[in-house]
This record gives structure tokens, C-alpha cells and sequence, in this order.
């Protein structure tokens, strides 16, 4: 993807719906060196059960229509880590910031940025990289440029 380019200072967010990763390029365009900012996780354990079962006393069971937790979930943290991003940007901890989530989650949080972090970024792109290492990333975003 054109326009990716990790210049000194940059913030790199690499988020999906369960875990974002807040880097910060301490290093240049050519040998960058993203460290961690911050981590967050969504430890959130609705959705694990089984749909709700009602007894019509003639025996039978009947399911309850189940409400989509994973979705619901992933929308909430999108608002989470949007939160977090307009506080960064608010404070003024980052100029730029190339942001790297999945389609879905990409979309969602696209909604959910306020326009002070919106104008800030530098690049975007639909990838899930949140169980790569440091390293990876900076190599899979280097060679993105």
C-alpha cells in the first residue's frame, strides 16, 4: 500500500477486536524501532455461554434468540481504543499515526475516531498484525512503503 511511511515520531496503532498495540517509532523511515506504548486487551467473557433455554412445561426447550456478543464486543472495544486514541491526541503525544486492524474492525473504528485523531492519520491499512512480533510489524509496514 502506497503513502506508509514510518518516519521518527510516528504512532503505529495494530489493534483487532480483542487487542491493540500503541507503538511509537523511535527510530527513521529506513530502520525504524516501534516500541510499545501502550497495550490493551478486551477481557470481556460475555458471549461464552450457550443460548438461553426456557421451559414451556410440556417438555420441550425452547432457544432464545441470541444476542451477537462477539459483534457487540469488537464494536465496544473500536470505541474503547478510539477513546484512548483522541486522549493521546489530545494531550499531544503523537503528530501522526498509521493505523493497522482489520476491515471490519477497521471500519468500525474509522466511525468511531474524532476528528482531532482523524486528521492525524498518516496511513491505514486492513491487516491483522496483532500477534506479530515488534519486529514483523516494522518489516511488513517498511516494506508497505
Amino acid at each position: 500500500m502506497a503513502g506508509i511511511r514510518l518516519e521518527n515520531g510516528i504512532w503505529v496503532l495494530v489493534a483487532d477486536g480483542e487487542k491493540a498495540l500503541f507503538l511509537h517509532n523511535k527510530g527513521d523511515a529506513e530502520y525504524p524501532n516501534l516500541e510499545v506504548v501502550r497495550e490493551i486487551r478486551d477481557d470481556a467473557s460475555q458471549g461464552n455461554e450457550p443460548p438461553g433455554r426456557s421451559g414451556n412445561g410440556g417438555g420441550q426447550n425452547a432457544t432464545f434468540q441470541e444476542t451477537d456478543w462477539h459483534r457487540y464486543g469488537k464494536e465496544r472495544f473500536a470505541e474503547e481504543i478510539a477513546e484512548r486514541l483522541y486522549k493521546f491526541a489530545h494531550r499531544g503525544e503523537f503528530d501522526r499515526i498509521i493505523i493497522v486492524a482489520p476491515p471490519a474492525v477497521l471500519g468500525t473504528l474509522r466511525k468511531e475516531l474524532h476528528k482531532e485523531v482523524t486528521a492525524r492519520v498518516a496511513a491505514e491499512l486492513p491487516k491483522t498484525l496483532t500477534n506479530h512480533t515488534t519486529w514483523d510489524i516494522e518489516e511488513l509496514l517498511k516494506n508497505a512503503a
